[in-house]
This record gives C-alpha cells, sequence and structure tokens, in this order.
C-alpha cells in the first residue's frame, strides 16, 4: 500500500472540523453540541485516512 499527501484543501477541510469538534467538547458552542463535536472530529480523523490511503483526494 503507496500512502500519499493529502491536497491542501482536504487538509483545511479535516481541520476545521477537528477544530470545531474540539472546541465543541471543551466550550459550550451554541450551533454544536459536545455530542455532535466528537462526531466532527472523527469524521476529520478519518478524511485525513482516506485522503492519505486515495490518491488525488
Amino acid at each position: 500500500m503507496t500512502l500519499s499527501s493529502p491536497k491542501m484543501i482536504t487538509w483545511v477541510i479535516a481541520l476545521i472540523l477537528g477544530v470545531v469538534g474540539i472546541l465543541a467538547n471543551l466550550v459550550a458552542l451554541p450551533i454544536v453540541s459536545a455530542g455532535i463535536g466528537f462526531w466532527l472530529l472523527a469524521i476529520a480523523f478519518l478524511l485525513l485516512l482516506v485522503a492519505s490511503v486515495v490518491k488525488g483526494l
């Protein structure tokens, strides 16, 4: 299995999702609850994982 680095836009999207997920767990955000924050963090991690495996993502 050959891994590749994700594109910049994919990395930025995962970064934003991860930061919002962490903030939702630490601080009470009016838009995102703590339960959804966990899933945002999980999705960000899975996005980076898939982007590393799939070339061109």
